[in-house]
Protein backbone atom coordinates (compact mmCIF):
# COMPACT_ATOMS: atom_id res chain seq x y z
CA UNK A 1 0.00 0.00 0.00
CA UNK A 2 3.00 2.51 -0.33
CA UNK A 3 6.51 2.89 -2.16
CA UNK A 4 9.52 4.65 -0.79
CA UNK A 5 13.22 5.28 -1.71
CA UNK A 6 15.22 4.75 0.88
CA UNK A 7 19.17 6.33 0.01
CA UNK A 8 22.69 7.70 1.28
CA UNK A 9 23.63 11.58 0.41
CA UNK A 10 26.97 12.86 -0.80
CA UNK A 11 27.87 13.92 2.58
CA UNK A 12 27.17 10.48 4.39
CA UNK A 13 23.20 11.51 5.44
CA UNK A 14 20.14 9.24 5.17
CA UNK A 15 16.62 10.05 3.98
CA UNK A 16 13.71 7.81 3.25
CA UNK A 17 10.93 9.54 1.19
CA UNK A 18 7.59 7.58 1.07
CA UNK A 19 4.19 7.64 0.16
CA UNK A 20 0.68 6.03 0.24
CA UNK A 21 -3.00 5.82 0.46
CA UNK A 22 -2.63 5.26 4.57
CA UNK A 23 -2.54 7.82 6.77
CA UNK A 24 0.37 9.17 8.98
CA UNK A 25 2.74 6.51 6.89
CA UNK A 26 5.42 8.61 8.21
CA UNK A 27 5.11 7.45 11.36
CA UNK A 28 5.34 3.53 11.37
CA UNK A 29 7.26 3.18 7.61
CA UNK A 30 10.47 5.34 7.57
CA UNK A 31 13.50 4.47 9.78
CA UNK A 32 17.03 6.06 9.99
CA UNK A 33 20.17 6.77 11.81
CA UNK A 34 23.33 9.04 11.57
CA UNK A 35 26.32 6.78 10.83
CA UNK A 36 24.40 3.86 10.19
CA UNK A 37 21.51 3.52 7.80
CA UNK A 38 17.84 3.79 6.67
CA UNK A 39 14.91 1.48 6.38
CA UNK A 40 10.87 1.64 5.32
CA UNK A 41 8.82 -1.14 6.43
CA UNK A 42 6.28 -1.31 4.45
CA UNK A 43 3.19 -3.49 3.29
CA UNK A 44 1.32 -5.11 6.18
CA UNK A 45 4.15 -2.64 8.03
CA UNK A 46 6.02 -4.14 11.28
CA UNK A 47 7.06 -1.28 13.34
CA UNK A 48 9.87 -3.42 15.17
CA UNK A 49 11.54 -3.73 11.89
CA UNK A 50 12.64 -0.19 11.80
CA UNK A 51 14.98 -0.30 15.62
CA UNK A 52 15.44 -3.62 15.63
CA UNK A 53 16.79 -3.56 11.27
CA UNK A 54 19.19 -0.60 12.87
CA UNK A 55 20.41 -1.86 15.70
CA UNK A 56 21.38 -5.20 13.44
CA UNK A 57 23.19 -2.83 10.89
CA UNK A 58 24.89 -0.77 13.94
CA UNK A 59 26.16 -3.60 15.02
CA UNK A 60 28.31 -4.48 12.06
CA UNK A 61 26.21 -6.94 9.97
CA UNK A 62 25.20 -6.05 6.31
CA UNK A 63 21.94 -5.15 5.23
CA UNK A 64 21.16 -8.74 3.32
CA UNK A 65 22.40 -10.11 6.83
CA UNK A 66 20.07 -8.29 8.40
CA UNK A 67 16.79 -8.54 6.22
CA UNK A 68 17.46 -12.63 6.84
CA UNK A 69 17.14 -12.24 10.60
CA UNK A 70 14.17 -10.12 10.49
CA UNK A 71 12.36 -12.24 8.60
CA UNK A 72 13.66 -15.62 10.03
CA UNK A 73 12.05 -14.11 13.31
CA UNK A 74 8.74 -12.58 11.86
CA UNK A 75 5.70 -15.19 11.30
CA UNK A 76 4.38 -12.57 9.30
CA UNK A 77 7.21 -11.87 6.79
CA UNK A 78 5.03 -13.31 3.41
CA UNK A 79 3.17 -9.90 4.53
CA UNK A 80 5.70 -7.87 4.79
CA UNK A 81 8.05 -5.43 2.53
CA UNK A 82 11.05 -3.91 3.71
CA UNK A 83 14.49 -2.32 2.05
CA UNK A 84 17.41 -0.67 3.48
CA UNK A 85 20.58 0.97 3.08
CA UNK A 86 24.02 0.91 5.40
CA UNK A 87 26.90 3.13 5.80
CA UNK A 88 28.50 1.66 3.19
CA UNK A 89 26.07 2.16 0.44
CA UNK A 90 24.84 -1.70 0.58
CA UNK A 91 21.30 -2.60 -0.10
CA UNK A 92 19.17 -5.05 1.50
CA UNK A 93 15.29 -5.63 0.26
CA UNK A 94 12.77 -8.35 0.88
CA UNK A 95 9.20 -8.29 -0.58
CA UNK A 96 7.09 -10.93 0.78
CA UNK A 97 5.00 -13.53 -1.73
CA UNK A 98 2.03 -12.49 -0.13
CA UNK A 99 2.30 -8.72 -0.67
CA UNK A 100 -0.62 -7.44 -3.21
CA UNK A 101 0.56 -6.69 -6.71
CA UNK A 102 2.05 -4.51 -8.07
CA UNK A 103 5.01 -5.29 -5.61
CA UNK A 104 8.84 -5.19 -6.22
CA UNK A 105 11.94 -3.29 -4.86
CA UNK A 106 15.04 -2.68 -7.40
CA UNK A 107 17.86 -1.20 -6.07
CA UNK A 108 20.91 1.41 -7.79
CA UNK A 109 23.96 3.19 -6.70
CA UNK A 110 23.36 4.60 -3.14
CA UNK A 111 19.59 3.92 -2.99
CA UNK A 112 16.89 1.22 -2.87
CA UNK A 113 13.21 1.79 -4.34
CA UNK A 114 10.28 -0.63 -3.25
CA UNK A 115 6.77 -0.65 -3.12
CA UNK A 116 3.66 -2.72 -3.14
CA UNK A 117 -0.13 -2.17 -4.31
CA UNK A 118 1.39 0.08 -7.18
CA UNK A 119 -0.31 1.02 -10.25
CA UNK A 120 2.83 -0.94 -11.91
CA UNK A 121 6.36 -1.18 -12.25
CA UNK A 122 6.58 1.80 -13.94
CA UNK A 123 6.37 3.50 -10.39
CA UNK A 124 9.61 2.19 -9.48
CA UNK A 125 11.65 2.67 -12.32
CA UNK A 126 10.38 6.64 -12.52
CA UNK A 127 11.22 7.08 -9.06
CA UNK A 128 14.68 5.55 -9.48
CA UNK A 129 15.36 7.16 -13.07
CA UNK A 130 14.60 10.85 -11.29
CA UNK A 131 16.63 10.15 -8.18
CA UNK A 132 19.81 9.26 -10.67
CA UNK A 133 19.40 12.57 -12.55
CA UNK A 134 18.68 14.77 -9.83
CA UNK A 135 22.20 15.15 -8.87
CA UNK A 136 22.43 18.50 -9.03
CA UNK A 137 20.11 19.04 -6.40
CA UNK A 138 19.90 18.83 -2.42
CA UNK A 139 19.62 15.47 -0.99
CA UNK A 140 16.21 16.18 0.14
CA UNK A 141 15.37 18.09 -2.79
CA UNK A 142 16.19 14.85 -5.03
CA UNK A 143 14.23 12.57 -2.61
CA UNK A 144 10.96 14.30 -2.88
CA UNK A 145 11.55 15.24 -6.90
CA UNK A 146 11.73 10.99 -6.87
CA UNK A 147 8.51 10.31 -4.94
CA UNK A 148 6.84 12.88 -7.32
CA UNK A 149 7.93 10.77 -10.44
CA UNK A 150 7.10 7.85 -8.70
CA UNK A 151 3.28 9.20 -8.33
CA UNK A 152 3.34 10.65 -11.84
CA UNK A 153 3.48 7.05 -12.95
CA UNK A 154 1.02 6.13 -11.15
CA UNK A 155 1.81 5.74 -7.65
CA UNK A 156 -0.17 3.76 -5.21
CA UNK A 157 -3.26 2.60 -7.23
CA UNK A 158 -5.68 3.12 -4.69
CA UNK A 159 -5.13 6.85 -4.17
CA UNK A 160 -3.22 9.36 -2.46
CA UNK A 161 -3.39 10.34 1.27
CA UNK A 162 0.03 10.96 3.25
CA UNK A 163 4.04 11.51 2.58
CA UNK A 164 6.82 11.87 4.71
CA UNK A 165 10.45 12.48 4.68
CA UNK A 166 13.12 11.72 7.09
CA UNK A 167 16.53 12.70 7.07
CA UNK A 168 19.43 12.03 9.23
CA UNK A 169 22.54 13.49 8.90
CA UNK A 170 25.22 13.85 11.53
CA UNK A 171 23.50 13.91 14.92
CA UNK A 172 21.29 11.49 17.14
CA UNK A 173 18.77 13.85 16.10
CA UNK A 174 16.95 13.99 12.69
CA UNK A 175 18.05 16.73 10.38
CA UNK A 176 14.16 16.81 9.00
CA UNK A 177 11.31 15.05 9.64
CA UNK A 178 8.33 16.20 7.54
CA UNK A 179 5.13 14.19 7.50
CA UNK A 180 1.51 15.13 5.57
CA UNK A 181 -1.12 12.77 7.13
CA UNK A 182 -3.85 13.29 5.98
CA UNK A 183 -4.01 15.62 2.71
CA UNK A 184 -5.98 15.07 -1.35
CA UNK A 185 -2.25 15.53 -2.81
CA UNK A 186 0.55 14.63 -0.04
CA UNK A 187 3.29 14.85 -1.87
CA UNK A 188 2.95 18.39 -3.42
CA UNK A 189 1.85 19.56 0.38
CA UNK A 190 5.62 17.59 1.63
CA UNK A 191 7.27 19.64 -1.02
CA UNK A 192 5.59 23.46 0.27
CA UNK A 193 6.56 21.83 3.79
CA UNK A 194 10.03 21.27 2.71
CA UNK A 195 10.24 24.90 1.48
CA UNK A 196 8.44 26.49 4.37
CA UNK A 197 11.25 24.31 6.62
CA UNK A 198 14.22 26.12 4.87
CA UNK A 199 12.63 29.66 5.71
CA UNK A 200 13.84 29.51 8.98
CA UNK A 201 13.24 26.04 10.56
CA UNK A 202 16.74 24.88 9.02
CA UNK A 203 19.04 27.34 9.41
CA UNK A 204 17.68 27.63 13.04
CA UNK A 205 18.70 24.07 13.44
CA UNK A 206 22.19 24.81 12.56
CA UNK A 207 22.49 26.58 15.89
CA UNK A 208 21.28 23.70 17.86
CA UNK A 209 23.33 21.77 20.46
CA UNK A 210 25.69 18.98 17.92
CA UNK A 211 28.48 16.89 18.24
CA UNK A 212 30.63 19.48 17.08
CA UNK A 213 29.43 22.26 19.41
CA UNK A 214 27.63 20.47 22.45
CA UNK A 215 26.37 23.85 23.51
CA UNK A 216 25.26 25.21 20.23
CA UNK A 217 24.29 28.56 20.41
CA UNK A 218 22.39 30.15 22.90
CA UNK A 219 22.72 33.48 22.36
CA UNK A 220 19.32 35.11 20.24
CA UNK A 221 20.96 37.48 18.69
CA UNK A 222 23.48 34.97 17.04
CA UNK A 223 20.48 32.93 16.08
CA UNK A 224 18.60 35.32 14.71
CA UNK A 225 21.36 36.68 12.49
CA UNK A 226 22.21 33.36 11.37
CA UNK A 227 18.72 32.80 10.68
CA UNK A 228 18.29 36.04 8.49
CA UNK A 229 21.72 34.93 6.49
CA UNK A 230 20.75 31.92 5.63
CA UNK A 231 17.21 32.23 5.04
CA UNK A 232 18.05 34.99 2.28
Amino acid sequence: MTWSIVARGPEGEFGVAVASRFFAVGMLCPHARSGVGALSTQALVNPHFGPLGLDLLSSGLDPLTVVEILKKEDQGREHRQVHMIDAQGRIGAHTGSACIEWCGHLAGEGFSVAGNMLAGPDVLQSTSEKFKSTKHLSFAERLLEALHAGEAAGGDKRGRQAAALRIHATEDYPFLDIRVDDHEDPIAELKRLYRKSQERFQPFATCLPSRARPAGIIDRAVIEATVQKFSK
